[in-house]
């Protein structure tokens, strides 16, 4: 089986900024898996916050043997970047095989549009105001804060976008002490869910609190193998495909996470449509559903997951799946 990886540069729309810093493009990799007269292809964004870089996933991927399977995979790399880009590429070129759509590999109904958060990054608390405006025409939006000047920025988004439904990530950047100040205000002007406030590290300081609110894990979750230190603590998960390495550990997560009575957010690291279009089978009929990289882009795949007012759609064959 041929292996091809490449690094590709999407520039971003404008600058997104989080509590932990900025940037002005999408950094991927792309990996493409050829059989013969096939070939799939798949995506993922390593996270510095994950100890993962460029050049580290790539090393994962070259790595590999020569030949191996959707199962091998658990045994050959770790949950992460690099076991996403080519499982999603072994599903890829599975339906390519095929000549089946993913959703039917996966013995899944055929998935429909889900309505997909759209981020406002951390600024200024007028320019979060007037971005939030100009986004107000969105029935879901997700706010980037973890700073000491939380509240003046929730008070603008909320003026600039009064029906909007509003969803927090606070990025690991609160305290336990910090969330229950918060939280009347969290209330009062309408927050659905605040995902990751504490560090992941920290997280054991949400056992016994009330969560007026409800609270997302998102870096204290990853895979399966997470979830029984999670009950207790958090009332939602986070599943990012770069997180769980890949569609199929996602769509185990999503089961393993109803079975344990947390609800479902699907989320996504700033990337192309390529890296999307899997992750919106996970999403399907889920609580939150946050996969908003293309629309943070300023240039995408040739062949774009489609977003209208029914929020994101599934993607064509000639995307991927």
């Amino acid at each position: 089986m041929e292996r091809i990886v490449t690094r590709d540069v999407f520039r971003l729309a404008q600058v997104f900024t989080i509590s932990r810093g900025a940037r002005t493009e999408a950094q991927v990799l792309s990996v493409t898996l050829k059989d013969g007269d096939h070939a799939g292809w798949g995506e993922c964004v390593p996270y510095a916050r994950y100890d993962e870089t460029l050049d580290s996933v790539e090393a994962e991927i070259a790595g590999l043997p020569e030949a191996f399977t959707r199962a091998d995979l658990y045994d050959l790399l770790p949950a992460g970047a690099a076991r996403n880009a080519v499982d999603c590429a072994l599903w890829d070129l599975g339906c390519k095989k095929a000549g089946k759509r993913a959703w039917e590999l996966a013995g899944l109904p055929a998935p429909g549009p889900e309505i997909t958060a759209y981020t406002i990054s951390l600024l200024p608390a007028d320019e979060m105001k007037a971005e939030a405006a100009k986004n107000a025409h969105r029935p879901l939006l997700k706010i980037k804060l973890g700073t000491p000047d939380d509240m003046p920025r929730l008070e603008a988004v909320r003026a600039g976008a009064p029906k909007s439904k509003i969803i927090v990530d606070a990025n690991e950047g609160w305290s336990a002490e910090i969330y229950a100040d918060l939280a009347p205000h969290l209330l009062r002007l309408g927050v659905a869910m605040v995902e990751q406030p504490l560090p992941a590290g920290d997280d054991d300081s949400l056992l016994g609190i009330d969560r007026p609110v409800p609270v997302c894990a998102d870096e204290s979750c990853h895979d399966r193998a997470d979830l029984p230190k999670l009950i207790g603590k958090y009332d939602m998960v986070n599943i990012k495909l770069d997180k769980t390495g890949g569609l199929t550990e996602a769509l185990a997560l999503r089961d393993a996470a109803r079975a344990e009575g947390f609800q479902v957010m699907v989320g996504c690291m700033v990337g192309s449509s390529l890296a999307m279009a899997p992750a919106v089978l996970v999403a399907q009929g889920t609580e939150v559903v946050d996969l908003d990289g293309p629309l943070l882009l300023a240039e995408d795949r040739e062949k774009p997951l489609f977003y209208d007012e029914k929020g994101v759609h599934p993607s064509d064959a000639s995307l991927w799946g």
